[in-house]
């Protein structure tokens, strides 16, 4: 079984490493202790040989069988079942990956079961095993630290978001297109499932805190949830705040770019009068040319020693009457 790491627990102090299940059940019996199992991508044979063991609700083995939960929170009997999705920050492809992590809570124990190599769980140990009066408190101590350090994990996530969002801003004039549409797009997003992500936390944690959902926690476990809560709002909310950036973004964006169209557009219509301006002065002469060119017996004043000078000056007056017209018009 790929077990990461399997402990029991008493009074907040680690007594034993148990190499097996069997021996964690037995050592939580014979110590009263609190046994806190760790699993990473186990199959769902192992996951039921879990549930069976802990007597873990039905329901929640098929939520954590088939993966690909909300966040949420729910109490099955005397067991918290909680969903967390743990987030990072991918800044090469500008995207935001996401974890699942499960978290089954009961009287005496903690297992949590991982598909992805996020939260780092070995930090939260470690952490709590240095505080063995805050562990002692239970498996309720466990969750709110694991809440902690999830929410602890959106801060870089965030931070990365808000350095694309500046650069979306600093580029919105001075460079618009589809690829900064696309950009601006894939980007509102990737925000968008961040908020689904991290939202929910708000109502769990707020089940958390005493007279909700679960049995009232001493005055530092409070204190902490309340912490994890403060933390979670203020990720909300700079999310809302670069959701409606990016959507503000986004139409000032394809305004400009109808802007720059309809400038362009205007451009290559004052080139098209002025190409047709000049065809149609040109064209008089040639009118004219053409008709004294035929090679006719009896065309009228050939034999005028005037015809010659004529013409051109039919010619000239021609184009110079059609300049003075388009010009007029502001066509040239």
């Amino acid at each position: 079984m790929p077990i990461i790491d399997n402990a029991v627990y008493v009074d907040g102090v680690r007594i034993r490493n148990p190499e097996s299940l069997e021996q964690t059940f037995e050592h939580m019996r014979d110590n009263r202790g609190m046994a806190w199992i760790g699993l990473l991508r186990p199959t769902p044979e192992e996951i039921q040989q879990v549930a069976a063991e802990f007597g873990l609700h039905p329901l929640a083995v098929e939520d954590a069988l088939s993966g690909h939960q909300r966040a949420k929170i729910e109490r099955y009997g005397d067991t918290l079942f909680a969903v967390l999705r743990p987030a990072r920050y991918d800044d090469a492809t500008e995207t935001v990956e996401f974890g699942e992590l499960h978290v089954f809570v009961g009287p005496d124990f903690v297992v949590t079961i991982r598909h992805a190599e996020v939260p780092d769980l070995a930090t939260v140990r470690r952490r709590l095993e240095q505080q063995p009066e805050l562990l002692g408190k239970g498996p309720e101590a466990v969750l709110a630290a694991i809440l902690d350090e999830v929410v602890d994990e959106y801060a870089p996530v965030v931070e990365g978001l808000l350095t694309d969002v500046d650069e979306i801003e600093d580029a919105l004039f001075g460079h618009t297109g589809t690829e900064l549409t696309r950009r601006i797009y894939d980007l509102s997003r990737e925000v968008i499932h961040f908020q689904r992500a991290a939202e929910p936390l708000t109502d769990m944690l707020e089940r958390l805190l005493p007279g909700v959902d679960t049995a009232r926690p001493d005055i530092e476990l409070q204190r902490s949830l309340r912490n994890v809560l403060d933390h979670v709002i203020r990720v909300t909310d700079k999310l809302a705040a670069m959701r409606s950036i990016l959507e503000n973004a986004l139409t000032v964006n394809a305004t400009l770019v109808t802007h720059r169209q309809t400038e362009t557009a205007l451009v290559q219509s004052e080139q098209v009068k002025k190409i047709s301006g000049w065809a149609a002065i040109l064209f008089g002469p040639t009118l004219v040319g053409t008709i004294y060119g035929m090679n006719f017996a009896y065309m009228p004043e050939l034999e005028w020693p005037w015809g010659y000078p004529m013409a051109l000056a039919a010619m000239a007056a021609t184009s110079v009457t059609l300049w003075l017209v388009f010009k007029a018009r502001r066509w040239m």
